[in-house]
């Protein structure tokens, strides 16, 4: 049996004693044409799949496309996070604040409040919200599969787009300062 190693595939043969028909009642393959991803990280711009069974990187040139996409998408995801969190404090529709006795230095009785905020279910917000979230998700897993292709320049694009795109959206996320909080 012979292995060659091209790219991010590996071609599997059998000798013809040890032939298997390619197709069974599985569906899947074991003839000659058969490929299987490779498990280590490597850095070729041949033969790279990418999502799609027709889309496939065979060039350096197709290579540097695909790395500024993928860099972006992640971009987009860490955006999409944050305007999530933003929409979702914009559409809170109930505030209710509850006040508490708590002891205070020297015996005293301190009144701690905290705010509680709502959103109704059937709102046009709410379903924004469900929209960007089914976006968020399928956007989060198609970078996941990018980065299981174990090619070193998409794994770096996903990472350098999410840090790029938390380092340019994540200063709008609110940050919560606790008055009671004496550890900061």
């Amino acid at each position: 049996m012979s292995h060659h190693m091209n790219g991010s595939m590996l071609p599997t043969s059998h000798p013809p004693e040890h032939h298997h028909s390619s197709t069974t009642a599985s569906g899947h393959g074991h003839g000659p044409d058969m490929m299987m991803m490779a498990m280590t990280f490597h850095f070729s711009c041949e033969n790279v799949p990418l999502l799609f069974s027709g889309l496939t990187i065979n060039s350096p040139g197709e290579m540097a496309g695909a790395f500024v996409a993928v860099f972006f998408l992640a971009m987009f995801y860490e955006g999409l996070k944050i305007a999530r969190e933003c929409l979702l404090r914009k559409s809170q529709v109930s505030i209710r604040y509850n006040s508490m006795p708590v002891p205070g230095p020297n015996g005293t009785i301190l009144m701690e409040t905290h705010k509680t905020v709502g959103q109704q279910m059937l709102s046009l917000p709410h379903l924004l919200q469900t929209v960007l979230h089914i976006i968020q998700v399928v956007v989060s897993y198609f970078l996941m599969l990018i980065f299981m292709t174990y090619n070193g320049y998409l794994c770096i694009a996903v990472a350098a787009g999410a840090g790029t795109g938390y380092f340019f959206f994540s200063w709008k996320k609110a940050v919560v300062v606790d008055i009671t909080e004496h550890c900061h």
